[in-house]
């Protein structure tokens, strides 16, 4: 059986592609030497009724030990969330899901997953990854400062932010234990302790890094998976984030040359995006920005690097690249207070939703350890965005304690678990060619390639999932709808 790539949309996407597959699952044994009881013993968990849908919520913590490689010293706490389906018959397999970051906390995501189509016939169990949650969140306060609004649009890997922080987080943690395969170890457990035998796994961004490492690691634990956003092990972070950026931008620039609305108020957007980049290259630009906790105007500075990473980081949104030519418009004509106040407001949320101690515990050692000096000279060099976020993660993962990877660690994730792939076409980030990437070695894999950013959904993907889920194959699963599916429309007034 092969894996399939469909490519959905509009004009910029008409290609039809289809991958061929080998390869086989290596799979990691499952947990043996702590036996069933003392699991259980680990887990805490209370119940209790929602006021507003009635559903049962069993909220608490699982204990792990921060060392798993010798089981002793101390231990630290996940939170644990399970929202038990609605049905009076649920399905026996839940539904586990995976954050991105590397350090978003998925029990916080709570609400979006309460009263869900998911949540109907399976338990949706958020369990927060080590590292972003419990007591071992892994933060670094001074990257997301309210009384620096500038350092939202200063680079974010700084030393002045990160010595500090790595002094202080090693003072109460060891930084070496928080590796992406060692929370696969972790999940496993709880879905031992919760007594599920098999499960389904999704996740977005880093959150597919987390489930194919689970799915490598316990295959015969999964029943299906799906992935929005894919990172696999060749994507290493952030090597290629400047040239998905530069894709994407291209791609909505195009977009925007050919839509009539989009044309008739912004008729040249590529020549103004170059002339705003070239006037910031010799001059970083002085404006305000609201600040996001008194409301007040405040001066900020807008280098063309940060103008660049901020327009990356608003570009994740579906939603807030639909301002994009707007933005860029305004800029063109010297008023750069709506996007710097969109870009501060994009980056603040960004960081601040990450425990950036973790996205480092994770990321040196698995990702930028793996970039050559040759990888960064030609995929970062020759992009707008240039070499800038890589050389200045090196900087800091050069004084972050990072784990010892597995010697497979960077081999591609084959495993013959069926898994739904899905990818936006102006993702800036993760484009489809990573989604490509990863099933090309999942046999029994369905990648849909549709309009969208980072993260695609609405009600067509969301009845394309519900439909996987519930067949557990990419067999004859109908996609149709997914033709229909069109880019929102541009928002062409922009206000502060």
């Amino acid at each position: 059986m092969n894996s399939e790539t469909r490519r959905i949309g509009t004009a910029l996407i008409l290609a039809v592609a289809i991958v061929v597959c080998v390869g086989t699952a290596g799979a990691r044994p499952a947990t043996a030497q702590a036996g069933l009881a003392d699991l259980r013993s680990r887990l805490s968990l209370r119940s209790r009724v929602h006021p507003q849908t009635g559903l049962t919520i069993s909220e608490g913590t699982f204990a792990v030990p921060e060392d798993r490689a010798s089981g002793k010293g101390r231990m630290i706490h996940l939170s644990v969330v399970v929202l038990r389906a609605r049905s009076a018959t649920p399905k026996p397999d839940p539904l586990f899901v995976f954050a991105g970051g590397p350090g978003a906390d998925v029990t916080q995501s709570q609400r979006s997953y309460l009263n869900s189509w998911e949540q109907q016939d399976r338990d949706v169990v958020l369990v927060s990854q080590r590292g972003t949650g419990g007591d071992n969140r892994l933060e670094c306060p001074r990257a997301a400062d309210d009384d620096n609004v500038q350092g939202y649009l200063d680079p974010l890997f700084r030393t002045e932010v990160f010595k500090p922080c790595v002094e202080d987080l090693r003072g109460r943690f060891d930084l070496t234990k928080y590796s992406t395969f060692a929370a696969a170890d972790d999940y496993n457990e709880v879905r031992l302790a919760l007594g599920y035998d098999r499960i389904n796994v999704t996740g977005g961004s880093y959150g597919t890094r987390m489930a194919l490492v689970y799915m490598r690691q316990y295959p015969a634990t999964v029943r299906s998976a799906v992935l929005r956003g894919v990172v696999p092990v060749a994507n290493k972070n952030p090597l290629y984030h400047a040239a998905a950026f530069d894709g994407a931008i291209r791609a909505l620039i195009a977009e925007c040359a050919g839509d009539g609305e989009c044309r008739a108020a912004v008729p040249d957007l590529a020549t103004e995006f170059g002339a705003v980049l070239s006037r910031l290259e010799a001059k970083p630009a002085a404006t305000t920005v609201t600040h996001p906790v008194s409301r007040a105007r405040v001066p900020v500075s807008l280098s063309k690097e940060a103008f660049l990473e901020a327009l990356r980081v608003v570009m994740y949104s579906g939603v807030r690249n639909r301002q994009v030519p707007t933005l860029i418009h305004r800029a063109y004509e010297g008023d750069f207070e709506a996007f710097a106040d969109v870009g501060v407001a994009s980056e603040r949320s960004l960081r601040r939703s990450l425990a950036l101690g973790q996205l480092l515990s994770a990321t040196c050692a698995e990702d930028v350890d793996r970039i050559t000096e040759q990888e960064i000279r030609t995929i970062a060099g020759p992009t707008l965005a240039g070499e800038g976020r890589v050389r200045g993660q090196q900087q800091t993962c050069a004084f972050w304690p990072r784990s010892a990877l597995p010697k497979d660690f960077g081999d591609p994730v084959r495993v013959n678990v069926p898994t739904l792939l899905l990818s936006g076409t102006l993702d800036p980030v993760t484009p489809p060619r990573w989604g490509d990437e990863a099933a090309s070695h999942l046999p029994r894999s369905l990648h849909l390639v549709v309009p969208g950013a980072h993260g695609v959904g609405g009600p067509c993907l969301d009845g394309i999932q519900r439909r996987f889920l519930d067949s557990g194959t990419t067999d004859r699963l109908d996609v149709s709808c997914a033709a229909e599916i069109k880019p929102g429309k541009f928002q062409l007034t922009v206000g502060r």
